[in-house]
């Protein structure tokens, strides 16, 4: 791959008339892709496990919980992961020094939130697992893996900025040589222990919890060696190790919106897992199947979203408002037609996929239908998910973080969250005692309901967004 500024400077001719656009696009979307597509497998793999090795569906429900806090425990991380943007920027006006000046600080305000994350983890994670909802059995399953994983932050830490570092350069081959690692070892590592493959111990549920920490802990060790083998150009100095008041207020400046949009995010999905979790643990089962299958319409999202946030921060750091525009808004056309012919598979197999989560249709035939009806749902509300993603990815590698913050606190508060509780509860207990109001009792089927109207108004929300010259101007 070539370098990175030479990349965002390119003059070279791509299709469709988009000078200098498509070639870059290309080659920043496919290493991503492939790593996106690994990260995914591991879902699988937990998901295939806890559906086929145990016949109740408590383990099921438990792995769909713990799946979103892995899923979030990147959120801790997107204020120091606004490295990305800064090192963009940096390479692409050939500012070397302000490069590692970026990553050393960022790596300081992980440390500090690793630290204050352990600590509130300490003392109220088992109730804040218990807050959720899930039923007795499945939520002490879900806290016995937390357990486990929890101490490992460190490393996921060094991982999410290592790699967040790497793609700001432009270097996507070797953020995914190093998520490779985590994810691969983490597959195999899973199903080995969970299985007792090998000659190694048969740990069942732990096993799966393991295999995340064995993963997590090859991958430090390869983004570390990763980010010494970049040369002087990422390798900081004992001297850029020394807090400057300034580089903390730029990480606030572009990471704290990007970071209060994340917790914000991952305050709100939590939310409405709690809602769906206290149905019951077949809605629970059923959510947590459904989830899975649709992250397979993520891939593209991902990888585009990704890519439009390097290329327009490149472009701007570059002086080249317009390639920015232009590469962000490819990105977002392309991964529509991607998520949209995913829509239309998810339509075709739903059932099919839903029965392999459960070890066959005649297992957990009811969990297997469940997850079905709620794929369906979803599956006419990938194009504007792929507006959401990419837009936002763009506009957040370009520093305009607060529009995407705004945007999703408000579908998040003001459509999915009380519409899932309407839709899905039969009854409402309203606070202060003001007695009770009927809803739906459409159970997880209406919570799917409500997030999918909340998607769509969100991605032409972004769209609206997009078109107005504001956010390429920051």
């Amino acid at each position: 791959i070539r370098a990175a500024g030479q990349v965002a400077n390119s003059e070279g001719t791509g299709i469709t008339g988009l000078p200098g656009i498509v070639w870059p696009l290309a080659i920043l979307v496919g290493p991503v892709l492939l790593e996106q597509f690994l990260a995914l497998a591991v879902g699988f793999v937990d998901k295939w496990l806890a559906g086929n090795l145990f016949t109740e569906t408590e383990p099921l429900a438990a792995i769909g919980m713990v799946a979103y806090c892995l899923a979030f425990m990147p959120v801790l991380f997107v204020m120091p992961a606004a490295a990305t943007a800064l090192v963009a920027r940096g390479v692409g006006g050939g500012d070397l020094p302000a490069v590692r000046r970026a990553v050393t600080h960022c790596m300081l305000v992980a440390a500090v939130l690793v630290a204050a994350s352990l600590a509130l983890a300490a003392v109220g994670g088992s109730w804040f697992v218990e807050l959720l909802g899930l039923p007795a059995g499945s939520s002490s399953l879900a806290i016995r893996y937390l357990e486990i994983v929890l101490p490992a932050l460190p490393l996921v830490a060094v991982n999410l900025v290592g790699v967040a570092v790497l793609r700001g350069a432009g270097d996507m081959v070797a953020g995914l040589v190093a998520m490779s690692v985590v994810n691969l070892v983490n597959a195999g590592a899973s199903f080995l222990l969970a299985t007792g493959g090998l000659g190694l111990p048969r740990l069942g549920w732990e096993g799966l919890a393991w295999g995340t920490v064995v993963g997590y802990a090859c991958g430090t060790g390869c983004v570390i060696l990763l980010l010494a083998r970049r040369g002087p150009g990422l390798r900081p100095s004992s001297s850029d190790w020394r807090p400057r008041a300034d580089m903390l207020r730029r990480i606030a400046r572009v990471g704290g919106p990007a970071g209060t949009d994340a917790v914000g995010n991952a305050a709100c999905h939590l939310t409405f897992l709690g809602i769906v979790n206290r149905l019951g643990d077949l809605d629970a089962a059923a959510h947590a199947v459904a989830i899975t299958i649709e992250s397979l319409a993520f891939l593209p999202g991902s990888a585009f979203s990704v890519a439009a946030a390097t290329l327009a921060g490149q472009f701007l750091g570059a002086g080249d408002e317009r390639r920015a525009r232009r590469s962000v808004g490819l990105a977002a056309v392309i991964a529509a037609a991607f998520m949209t012919l995913a829509g239309l598979g998810f339509l075709l197999v739903a059932d099919p996929l839903a029965a392999w989560f459960t070890g066959g249709a005649g297992r957990q035939p009811e969990v297997a239908a469940l997850a079905a009806s709620l794929v369906r749902i979803v599956a006419f509300v990938q194009p504007p998910l792929a507006l959401l993603m990419v837009l936002s990815g763009g506009l957040r590698g370009a520093g305009a973080t607060r529009p995407p913050l705004l945007v999703n606190f408000a579908g998040l508060i003001a459509i999915r969250l009380p519409l899932a509780v309407w839709l899905a509860w039969p009854m409402i207990e309203l606070p202060g005692g003001w007695g009770s109001v009927a809803g739906w009792g459409l159970g997880v089927y209406g919570a799917w309901l409500a997030m999918a109207a909340d998607l769509a108004a969100r991605g032409l929300a972004m769209l609206v967004i997009f078109r107005r010259a504001a956010w390429s101007r920051v």
